[in-house]
């Protein structure tokens, strides 16, 4: 039943990152994707196929990379690894932005292009670590 219900809440999670406010950034060769995230939330998010950085640009998150929890504070610029499954949840309101190196300009396409296919037991892994206190 544990099992059931955390796979359950992993899959919500996923699902309302859809909810956040995201802005795409294109320029020469360069894509910037802005996620504004509300206090107290959890974004479970996926692997990338490429290494990339990530720019907390304001407020603070619980961060889990490959099942390694941490605390962020803005301003902080991170590498993300590529294959390395993350997520993070908001301490405070937050500004962040993943930066990659990619010729595609089409926000429709870009997650195609970016996004190593989904893992439902990564999710749910890290909602789990998410949602424990530090």
């Amino acid at each position: 039943m544990l099992a059931i219900s955390w796979q359950r809440r992993a899959l919500q999670l996923v699902r309302r990152e859809k909810k956040f406010m995201i802005h795409h950034h294109f320029s020469s060769g360069v894509y910037a994707k802005e996620t504004r995230i509300p206090a107290g939330h959890i974004l479970v998010q996926h692997a990338h196929k490429h290494d990339h950085l990530s720019i907390l640009a304001s407020g603070s998150v619980e961060m889990v990379v490959d099942g390694v929890k941490s605390v962020v504070e803005a301003p902080a610029c991170l590498t993300i690894a590529a294959g390395k499954h993350h997520g993070v949840k908001s301490l405070t309101d937050v500004v962040w932005y993943c930066v990659h190196a990619t010729d595609c300009t089409d926000k429709d396409e870009i997650d195609k292009v970016l996004i190593v296919p989904g893992n439902v037991d990564q999710a749910r892994n890290i909602a789990q670590c998410l949602s424990e206190g530090v």
